[in-house]
């Protein structure tokens, strides 16, 4: 079995921070990802809220450096939890994070100098881009 997800989204609000009994660090954030398709002529966009999960020192870091609105990429896997409230069976998919990767937004980029030359290879390469 196979069970991967890797998204990028921005967050909800801030991240939440507890402890288990045994003292691990667990955060807790929901990321907004947004998609874009065309529907005959419209171009429309569908935007899901996806529950976060990381534990031990990520989640420290996180909870620390992360707030809402920042960017991040997740990668991690699907975890289906239920439980019963008043009567009623209750499921949720979330995420548990292997890796949060802090993105920085576009306004944390220095400017490009107005009179570069095209033709210069880009200072910094990432490979942010999963793809």
């Amino acid at each position: 079995m196979f069970n991967k997800i890797i998204l990028i989204g921005n967050l909800t609000k801030d991240p939440e921070l507890r402890y288990t009994p045994q003292g691990t660090p667990v955060a807790s954030f929901r990321i907004a990802v947004t998609s874009k398709y065309r529907q005959s002529d419209e171009l429309k966009e569908e935007t899901l809220f996806i529950d976060v999960v990381v534990f031990g020192k990520q989640a420290e870091s996180c909870s620390q450096y992360l707030s809402k609105g920042r960017p991040v990429l997740v990668e991690g896997r699907l975890q289906e939890r239920r439980w019963e409230s008043e009567g009623q069976q209750r499921s949720k998919c979330e995420v548990i994070a292997q890796t949060v990767r802090f993105m920085g937004r576009k306004t944390d980029v220095p400017p490009a100098p107005q009179d570069s030359d095209d033709s210069a290879p880009p200072e910094e390469i990432t490979d942010l881009e999963p793809f």
